[in-house]
């Protein structure tokens, strides 16, 4: 049965804001079962490798190596004509940027573009079976202006 593992907590915010401006509880601007782009997160301007981390709620071990997918949306501003590149991870057992924890998987978007793109990508099995344990996932995304 398949699992989906919601962002439930602010756990870093470094610069990292909900689309109004406000900083309070930002991850529920991102937990949605359906995407919703009117409601976002977004770096600084320009961001200086700016992280934002996020607990993702408590899944099960599903006791295989397939079908662990990691999906989001990106996008910059149109106003914002500067290179940025946008890293996104998943981490189990972060704790802060002192203590990441171990990095499970991650993808970098290089000169990311104007708009809203799907992101996703898949853990190979190897990297599904670093996870021991499914209670303690975090989603980590930086962003730096180039």
């Amino acid at each position: 049965m398949p699992q989906f593992g919601r962002p439930t907590t602010d756990t870093t915010r470094e610069a990292w804001e909900e689309d109004d401006g406000t900083t309070v509880d930002i991850w529920d601007q991102i937990d949605e079962a359906v995407a919703d782009d009117l409601d976002f997160i977004r770096s600084a301007q320009v961001p200086t490798t700016d992280a934002y981390v996020t607990k993702l709620g408590t899944l099960t071990d599903p006791l295989q190596s397939t079908g662990h997918v990691v999906r989001y949306r990106y996008g910059k501003d149109t106003a914002a004509g500067a290179q940025i590149n946008l890293v996104v991870e998943l981490r189990q057992a972060y704790v802060s940027e002192a203590s990441q924890g171990t990095l499970i998987a991650s993808l970098t978007h290089t000169d990311v573009a104007s708009g809203w793109t799907a992101g996703t990508f898949t853990l190979s099995g190897a990297e599904a079976d670093a996870i021991t344990d499914y209670t303690n996932l975090y989603v980590r995304i930086t962003a730096n202006q180039i």
